[in-house]
């Protein structure tokens, strides 16, 4: 299959860079068109010329042109050719639920998204049709170190400051230095510092615990998993998880991963404490996780997922 994606590539860990590499492993021809520096021409002289158009959108990003990004798909739907993206951020909710009334990505064909209530609004609401596929996790970025000193005992990876919505992820932050101090490390943005690839990996196999977030307002919002979870125990990690609804469906709680109670610090508190000082137990759920993942949870897997439900629905829809 020949495929023009349009995204971000301006650096090599973008999920759209790992998205393109998933899908020339499973033996298709992908051009690359780097968002807001592609004009919408040159976007349908290319994307009319293959099987399915690919789009994931960059917040606040434009596409130059004379052509809008909304004739451009209603376009290429005239010469049948499939238009999809697969998003995984949150959109519900927040700020950004309000670009879904103007915003030309909302006209795509099929829109894969991680949050389930978020496809069955677009296929209640909307001619668009909603499809739910959680994130995942690159394929050749999981992998276990084995055999590494883990000097450290509690880690978060990921900025403090987040979504303006979502208060909890710097009380998290805070509440993990306060609490303990030098055993702690932060990793991130506005933290030691931003690690990727390698490194990163290296990071989870010294850590003895590895503490996950994902937004879900009101501690309430089911089945929306941003792409960490996926992230930590694909790359080897023992990651201690707020409970969502839904969590039980990638992951057999206990013996492939850890959860607590959303916004209880006395619960997470207990959950740390006792798996730090339980290696093998902590081990055990450790490879148990990245065992799961690299089978279940990489885009190589969530890619063939799309294709299987591009290639059963007639091109005419």
């Amino acid at each position: 299959m020949k495929i023009t994606f349009l995204g971000n590539f301006g650096v090599d860990f973008s999920s759209e860079s790992h998205h393109v590499k998933s899908l020339e492993s499973l033996g298709h021809e992908v051009i690359k068109l780097q968002e807001r520096n592609t004009t919408s021409e040159l976007i349908f002289e290319v994307a009319s010329r293959s099987d399915l158009f690919v789009w994931v959108h960059t917040h606040g990003w434009n596409t130059p042109g004379v052509l809008t990004m909304r004739e451009l798909l209603k376009l290429l739907k005239s010469r049948n050719i499939p238009t999809l993206t697969y998003h995984l951020d949150l959109w519900f909710g927040i700020q950004r639920q309000k670009e879904m009334e103007t915003e030309d990505y909302w006209n795509i064909q099929h829109f894969f998204t991680a949050d389930k209530n978020m496809a069955n609004w677009l296929n209640k609401n909307t001619p668009v049709k909603g499809h739910y596929l959680a994130a995942g996790v690159f394929d050749q970025e999981c992998y276990l170190n084995q055999n590494v000193n883990q000097n450290k005992d509690v880690v978060f990876v990921g900025s403090r400051g987040y979504h303006p919505e979502w208060q909890w992820r710097p009380q998290l932050v805070d509440w993990l230095r306060e609490t303990y101090g030098q055993r702690f490390f932060h990793y991130g943005g506005d933290g030691i510092k931003v690690v990727r690839g390698h490194e990163l990996n290296m990071i989870y196999a010294e850590s003895k615990v590895v503490i996950g977030d994902t937004l879900c307002l009101n501690f309430d919002y089911p089945n929306y998993l941003s792409d960490r979870i996926f992230e930590t125990t694909g790359r080897g990690g023992f990651i201690i998880h707020p409970y969502i609804k839904g969590i039980e469906d990638f992951f057999e709680i206990g013996k492939e991963i850890v959860t607590f109670k959303f916004g209880d610090f006395k619960d997470l508190k207990s959950k740390i404490d006792y798996y730090v000082e339980n290696k093998k137990e902590r081990e055990e759920i450790r490879r148990a996780g990245s065992e799961r993942t690299k089978r279940d949870h990489t885009y190589l897997q969530r890619w063939a997922k799309i294709l299987e439900v591009i290639n059963g629905v007639p091109k005419n829809n």
